[in-house]
């Protein structure tokens, strides 16, 4: 269920050169925080598009299943499974969300609620929950803001990928899972 690997995908970006050299020098950047829509052309983490082609670039297609109440629902389907994406705290045009939660259910049954438990104990980004429908779940969020990179948001997406692995081999035996030490 895990996107393909990123590191073909991350070895695949073009690379920053090195800024050419300007006669005049250049303005002093000011301390304040950007405010207004972000230029055109430039990454954005806070916008749905940028992610989707983000996870485009990464071999994922990523279609927007609603958006309402300012979220941004996205089902992202990748060569090795698929995952839900919901953006949140969305200005009313869905083009600047807060936030990015991963998440996806496995269809296994029989981790009870301790288990889920015992699991977020040991972790650190992943949060195991359970469905109402009584699969075990996890999810990973990130705050979003403007100053995030496509690399910055590769490694969250590898993250993401780390808490699918994780959270599959402790589905497939939980107790075997929760006695080896974590770290």
């Amino acid at each position: 269920m895990a996107l393909a690997a990123a590191a073909p995908a991350l070895a695949a970006a073009p690379a920053a050169g090195p800024k050419p050299a300007t006669a005049k020098p250049a303005a002093p950047k000011s301390a304040a925080p950007k405010t207004g829509a972000p230029k055109t052309g430039t990454f954005d983490a806070r916008r749905p598009a940028d992610i989707v082609a983000l996870l485009s670039g990464m071999e994922a297609t990523t279609e927007i299943a609603r958006k309402a109440d300012g979220q941004v629902f996205m089902k992202v389907t990748t060569p090795g499974g698929g995952f839900g994406a919901q953006m949140v705290g969305c200005d009313e045009a869905f083009t600047s969300c807060k936030a990015i939660a991963l998440y996806t259910a496995f269809a296994r049954k029989g981790v009870n609620m301790v288990q889920i438990n015992d699991y977020n104990r040991s972790q650190l980004t992943c949060r195991g929950v359970m469905a109402p429908s009584g699969e075990p779940s996890v999810m990973y969020a990130v705050l979003l803001n403007g100053r995030q990179t496509r690399d910055e948001m590769r490694e969250h997406i590898g993250v993401w990928q780390g808490c699918l692995g994780g959270f599959g081999e402790f589905i497939q035996d939980p107790i075997g899972f929760l006695s080896r030490p974590q770290g």
